[in-house]
């Protein structure tokens, strides 16, 4: 089945001895004394859906202080396609203010992260989750991880088939290992959404699960709200004439991580593979899931994901294996065109009589903000007394739907009652903007993002409205670091962390999502951000032509800059290193 382990690459190793992501979790767990898990258990620990973090903040301070570091965890919930019942909302909105830091951080999977929990709460954390008729399995770790799907829910034959979709991929690939009820349900069987999951054999992941995470996402043309160029495996609905989804052009090998310092990793768009009927796409799937399992890269986890396995062997060679593994025919994939990445934010009719209504959350993070709007309180309330069904965006927000017209006048109420704003407010930038949460609690981070986002938004929704351009869609992004959680590389602006206050500086991607971004500066101040986008929107505005949008106009005036690359985050500060070790050893001792 799967490839043996690597002897070189440490988690495989791992992996192949925790007798089904096991490991001596447990044995810790019930270890009053230690406050964290070692390196072993903290890779098995994502497989379960939680990250070992410390607050960075704190590290020097408790450094000088000879304490441990201040250790908690980000848990994080498992969904497909968003969707939460009223009842598992309030849930989990009460396991954040009991055990968690207070808020609930939507994340660009379309599921929820808690962060601060403590190794004492943990299991209470995963047990109250699971008690909702949600999971944190299979969130993260080297598995399929949550299924995305199209956000708004209109009522039509291509939203519904997307929905079925997304929960029959989750179940597909949902890991049938049993140890997450032993280890945090005391052994009850889980069902979850796969049925019988509390079997031993790995029918799709084998023994060693697979070399890297792997993500899939669904999207209805024209809107790419997924972003499913990012995605290793998209499924894009072919829609015909009566609504009605004939098959799905197959997209595969997307990608945005890369590691500061790993030259060989960068990211990739995905590329179409084929075209198949929708009664096959699971098993498609499944051939393209096990293809990767048997063919990707464990010796180097830098280098594990689809997207390298396709561009080292090529695309032809990769159909051809994945259609070996076919007993279904496939088509050559067919043209797709999309729009826009962002949400349907506000009010709008569902089709069947009912309305939904998008909420904009700064940065996906649902807190009371003082002084400001109070996202936790006003969607507790509209939980409570109402019920609705809710439903989680890859862009970070958060809708109600089925809602009777009747209901909309009390919504609204709440809605301006607890400071929420509606989209008429917001610049059309700022309602695809988006940031990763970085500092203090990813480890990886190099930079701020999501603590100082919003405010570098407010200096650039100045410049666009000062330059008349707040109704042009253009799409802004940050992350903290190359790894591109937030997604930037796509993006027609982006801000990459590399050192405290310091980005890297990408332009040219695409409101649509289809186009990587290029290298524009190594180093942008933080300070000088506003200012910088300032000249180039000034640019825009003199050289567009009538209704051109920003991404257009780059694409035929402007030539991108160098791809994103790690080279771009070391090879000057090695440089750099290289030039401070020689001036100290050919300086002249003082006197």
């Amino acid at each position: 089945m799967s490839q043996p382990a690597n002897p070189a690459n440490p988690v495989e190793q791992i992996k192949e001895v925790s007798h089904q992501l096991r490991g001596s979790i447990a044995e810790t767990l019930a270890d009053p004394a230690s406050t964290h898990f070692g390196e072993a258990d903290y890779q098995l620990l994502k497989f379960h859906g939680t990250y070992q973090q410390d607050d960075r903040d704190l590290r020097a301070e408790r450094k000088r202080a000879n304490l441990d570091k201040a250790w908690s965890f980000m848990v994080r919930t498992k969904q497909p396609g968003g969707n939460i019942s009223a009842a598992q909302y309030l849930q989990l909105d009460r396991l954040a203010g009991d055990i968690a830091n207070g808020t609930l951080r939507i994340t660009t999977r379309q599921g929820v992260q808690f962060h601060g929990i403590v190794k004492g709460t943990l299991r209470e954390a995963m047990q109250r989750i699971h008690e909702s008729g949600l999971t944190t399995w299979g969130a993260c770790g080297d598995v399929v991880r949550n299924t995305m799907g199209p956000s708004s829910p209109f009522d039509t034959p291509a939203h519904r088939d997307a929905t079925r979709l997304a929960q029959e991929l989750s179940g597909r690939f949902l890991a049938k290992s049993s140890a997450y009820a032993d280890i945090w349900l005391d052994g009850e069987k889980v069902q979850l959404d796969a049925g019988g999951a509390t079997a031993v054999e790995e029918p799709v992941y084998g023994d060693l699960y697979l070399p890297r995470k792997f993500k899939i996402g669904i999207a209805i043309p024209p809107s790419n709200d997924v972003d499913v160029y990012s995605q290793d495996l998209g499924f894009l609905s072919d829609v015909g004439p009566e609504g009605e989804v004939r098959g799905y052009t197959v997209v595969v090998g997307g990608g945005f991580g890369m590691s500061h310092g790993q030259a060989k990793t960068y990211p990739v768009l995905a590329k179409p593979l084929f075209y198949v009927a929708c009664e096959h796409a699971v098993e498609a799937a499944v051939a393209i899931v096990t293809t990767q399992r048997d063919h990707g890269d464990r010796s180097d986890r830098k280098h594990a994901r689809l997207k390298y396995l396709i561009e080292d062997r090529g695309l032809e060679w990769f159909r051809a294996e994945v259609i070996s593994r076919l007993a279904v025919p496939v088509e050559p994939a067919r043209a797709v065109h999309f729009d826009s990445v962002a949400d349907d934010l506000g009010w709008h009719p569902q089709g069947d009589g009912k309305w939904f209504c998008c909420i904009r959350v700064e940065v996906g993070r649902i807190r009371d903000i003082e002084g400001g709007a109070r996202y936790r309180t006003v969607l507790r309330r509209i939980a409570k007394e109402f019920g609705f069904p809710m439903r989680f965006t890859p862009n970070t927000n958060i809708l109600f739907f089925n809602i009777d017209p009747s209901q909309r006048g009390a919504v609204e109420a709440l809605l301006a009652e607890h400071g929420i704003a509606g989209p008429d407010t917001f610049t059309e930038a700022r309602k695809t903007s988006h940031a990763c949460v970085a500092l203090p609690t990813c480890g990886l981070s190099l930079a701020e993002s999501e603590r100082v986002f919003p405010g570098f938004m407010d200096e650039i929704d100045a410049v666009l409205r000062e330059l008349g351009l707040e109704k042009e869609p253009i799409l802004f992004r940050m992350t903290g670091c190359p790894n591109g959680c937030a997604r930037p590389y796509n993006a027609d602006f982006a801000f990459v962390g590399r050192a405290p206050n310091k980005y890297a500086f990408y332009v040219g991607g695409s409101i649509a999502g289809e186009r990587l971004a290029g290298l524009e500066k190594k180093t942008l101040p933080g300070t000088d951000i506003a200012e910088t986008v300032r000249e180039y929107l000034t640019g825009f505005k003199a050289g567009r032509t009538e209704g051109e949008t920003f991404t257009a106009w780059w694409g035929r005036a402007r030539k991108n800059g160098e791809a994103p690359h790690p080279d771009q985050f070391h090879v000057e500060l090695a440089e750099r290193a290289e030039r401070l070790k020689a001036a100290k050893e050919n300086a002249i001792p003082q006197a």
